[in-house]
């Protein structure tokens, strides 16, 4: 009760102090009869401002190539993190609580309720990784590790009372969502396509969907993600520092990526600007100029100083990765239209300048 009326009186105590003539801001605070006007400077409202911008943001696939970049992000601007992992033991060798990883607690799953509850917002990020050779257990668990973390995320979000249910849900979802093609341009609205990949987005989409109506909802349909130590290029690069790079495949097929900066970016503005308020649906996190395979391994074989002039070819990705060389033998052309229209700026938009960056470290 005395808290509400310090609030209360909080604008009047503002609005004399210009009037007369303090440079500082007042507060009253009344007690038995008692009202008593505190100065407050610039500098503590300053603080107070910034505090009320910091964010707990609850992450699932925080020890993820995607993940651990975020969690750094989040932690250079003053957040705090809560990592919601299935193993403590790998999130601690991944965050060891060094000075770079203060502000973070770790979740074991009995434990992401009290998480998800503590926090402003969640980022889920989790599933097993698909470029691996796919047996029947192999695309079952592809599947399920993100249709189960994404349902049980939302359980909690949507069984939450009002005052400790997250305001936003940033879910991760891939372009595999559109299916496969060398001619078609696809967009958030585009429909989805009919294979296994398709397939499997449209299930983790939908339990994302289901999200309780009163939390904001990014989807984010993720590209491949360009960065030195996971990925796609992790795979790529000792094959060109052994003069055996080149295009996988026929190289024509379409590579709509993005660099690991750019995406970090795009789900941190997701979670934190206020542009982004109106946001309920999809955003495809991709780069703006998507390109041929081909082009692709041209610019990485340059960037290395290494020739990019040994294909490989379909037989042997197939024998290697059976059906799961789909992944790299077949590609879509993704544009991301509703962040541009957002206003989203990226750092690299063309996949020359990422990767000098990358191997550079420019």
């Amino acid at each position: 009760m005395e808290l509400c009326r310090t609030a209360a009186a909080f604008s009047w105590g503002h609005s004399i102090s210009s009037s007369l003539g303090f440079s500082q801001r007042l507060s009253t605070c009344e007690r038995k009869g008692l009202r008593v006007y505190c100065a407050v400077n610039g500098s503590a409202s300053g603080l107070s401002q910034k505090q009320e911008n910091q964010m707990i943001v609850s992450v699932t696939g925080a020890t993820g190539f995607i993940g651990r970049r975020l969690v750094q992000r989040l932690l250079a601007d003053n957040h705090s993190v809560h990592v919601l992992t299935r193993s403590r033991s790998k999130a601690r060798l991944t965050f060891p609580g060094k000075k770079d990883f203060q502000g973070i607690i770790i979740a074991e799953e009995p434990e992401w309720k009290d998480s998800i509850q503590g926090s402003n917002a969640v980022v889920n990020l989790a599933g097993m990784p698909i470029s691996t050779r796919w047996s029947p257990e192999i695309k079952k668990e592809i599947k399920q590790s993100r249709v189960r973390i994404t349902s049980k995320v939302v359980d909690i979000i949507n069984n939450s009372q009002d005052e400790v249910r997250p305001k936003v849900l940033v879910s991760a979802s891939a372009i595999g969502y559109y299916g496969a093609s060398e001619t078609l341009v696809f967009r958030e609205q585009s429909p989805s396509g009919d294979d296994y990949l398709a397939e499997v987005c449209r299930e983790w989409e939908d339990k994302a969907f289901k999200v309780h109506k009163d939390v904001r909802l990014a989807l984010i349909r993720i590209g491949v993600v360009l960065g030195k130590d996971g990925g796609a290029l992790a795979k790529m690069i000792p094959l060109f520092n052994l003069f055996a790079g080149g295009p996988l495949g026929s190289g024509k097929q379409w590579f709509s990526w993005i660099h690991l900066d750019d995406i970090v970016e795009l789900i941190y503005e997701a979670l934190s600007d206020p542009s982004y308020k109106e946001i309920f649906g999809v955003i495809n996190g991709t780069s703006p100029n998507p390109v041929r395979l081909a082009e692709m391994c041209n610019h990485l074989g340059n960037a290395m100083g290494r020739p990019s002039w040994l294909p490989v070819p379909e037989l042997a990705l197939k024998a290697v990765l059976g059906e799961g060389a789909s992944v790299v033998l077949e590609g879509q052309r993704v544009l991301p239209a509703r962040a541009l229209e957002l206003g989203f700026t990226f750092k690299y938009p063309y996949v020359k300048d990422a990767l000098r960056a990358i191997l550079l470290g420019n």
